[in-house]
């Protein structure tokens, strides 16, 4: 006689296990993302999460108070940990929202809310926009901290471009991303997250040590009212895109194993609030502290404000490329793995190792011709923000927990859901428009490959 649990656990494998012809189990096993790697602890969500999550965007948290004042500053830092803390926390529980199956994807979950092909045209695009943004922009990161280390303990060297030191960056990017999964990276992974963490303190640290400027102002940067609209708007994309981790959340969680018991949303949440304490812990300290001691003068990126101690400011851009590379390789795996199932489920191409290196290597090889190309961290930073984290990580999840659980009209959760989504709608809106901007201002004086 079966039991409850037992039949629970066929209707929950079927599709992982029982209807899985050979070739299917091969392709599973080939791809970065599948049911047969199911291995992860919760501490694997901890330190994957910290790692998509405290990024390139603390660095900028200062600038944007600068931009925002203090009162607006404080106030959205608030208000963006909150609710994207409880979209995350809706997602985490929507991956096994269905009977019998686990959305390993960002897209399954939001194909399973709005049909197959809406649902594939609402969510790919967005997330690959994400995704592929956060990856130029921590190449451009990881070559601005390397040529920042680079001038502090060699000062009196010969001048290097940014360009060679974006395509150092790179060429350690380029070894890494033949690691297969997620369980692959874990280990990178715990490096970036110990070293965010660092980083984040050291930056916080340093400006408190150098106390105070003498000269320090808290104005707007601007000196006209158009302009302090547009640095708002900036400012705004700039705070989105630090909280950007949601867009590989489905992912990580696939890596989880799961039974009536212990279901998967369990110890993935358990890792991802230790994550967002973590988050709380690195941002408020670095952004209060950065604006504190600088005022508007502080630079897009802190550590480029910082001088000294000398050795100090190195270290933390050292252990900025480290985090930076960690992160980079857990947002392209999404990528990786939309990639090797268009080719080899799609176009029939045979899943080997030599396309794996093809495939990966030519992405890593366009996200850095891009940074070099284009290398404006606070535009780029302020723009992918609005523009595409604020729908995948604001409101989308919001949508689709409305899609699914169809809460009923004026209770708590609609009226909850409806405000996290009004207010990512203005947010996708508005933000762009200042990063935009920034982009277009510093394009006029910018020399391409300089």
């Amino acid at each position: 006689m079966e039991t409850e649990g037992s039949t629970y656990e066929t209707k929950y494998s079927f599709r992982d296990v029982a209807e899985r012809s050979a070739e299917e189990s091969a392709i599973d096993d080939w791809l970065p993302v599948g049911p047969s790697r199911r291995t992860g602890k919760w501490w694997y969500s901890a330190v994957h999460n910290i790692t998509v999550i405290v990024g390139a965007g603390v660095l900028g948290l200062p600038y944007a108070m600068a931009e925002m004042g203090w009162g607006p500053g404080i106030t959205f830092l608030v208000i963006s940990w909150l609710v994207t803390l409880y979209s995350l926390w809706q997602m985490v529980q929507m991956h096994e929202i269905a009977p019998g199956k686990r959305f390993d994807r960002y897209h399954e979950l939001g194909q399973h809310a709005f049909g197959e092909k809406l649902g594939l045209w609402i969510v790919v695009p967005q997330q690959l926009i994400v995704v592929v943004g956060v990856d130029i922009v921590y190449m451009i990161t990881g070559g601005q901290c390397l040529k920042k280390f680079h001038h502090l303990v060699c000062d009196g060297c010969k001048h290097i471009k940014l360009t060679y030191f974006i395509m150092i960056f790179a060429s350690v990017n380029f070894l890494l991303s033949q690691l297969h999964n997620f369980n692959s990276i874990v280990r990178v992974s715990l490096a970036a997250a110990v070293m965010s963490v660092s980083y984040s303190t050291i930056a916080w640290g340093a400006s408190g040590r150098r106390g105070v400027q003498p000269d320090v102002r808290y104005g707007y940067k601007s000196k006209t009212t158009a302009g302090r609209v547009f640095d708002f708007f900036s400012a705004l994309g700039s705070i989105i895109f630090a909280y950007g981790g949601h867009n590989v959340v489905m992912e990580i969680q696939a890596t989880m194993p799961s039974t009536p018991r212990k279901p998967s949303k369990e110890p993935m949440w358990r890792g991802a609030f230790v994550a967002y304490v973590v988050v709380a812990l690195c941002y408020f300290p670095v952004a209060v502290a950065g604006y504190l001691v600088f005022g508007n003068e502080v630079d897009e990126n802190i550590l480029i404000t910082l001088h000294r101690p000398r050795w100090l400011v190195a270290t933390a851009n050292m252990f900025v490329v480290v985090h930076l590379i960690g992160g980079y390789q857990a947002y392209a795996m999404p990528v990786f793995d939309m990639m090797e199932s268009l080719l080899v489920m799609k176009l029939k191409f045979t899943a080997t190792w030599r396309l794996r290196f093809v495939t990966r290597n030519i992405y890593v090889a366009l996200t850095m011709l891009v940074a070099i190309s284009f290398p404006f961290f606070g535009g780029v930073l302020g723009f992918i923000g609005g523009f595409a984290l604020a729908p995948t990580t604001y409101f989308l999840p919001c949508i689709i927990w409305l899609c699914i659980h169809k809460p009923g009209r004026f209770t708590i959760s609609w009226l909850i859901n409806w405000v996290c989504i009004i207010l990512g709608v203005l947010l996708m809106v508005i933000a762009p428009i200042g990063g935009l901007r920034q982009i277009i201002i510093q394009a006029k004086t910018y020399k391409f490959y300089s």
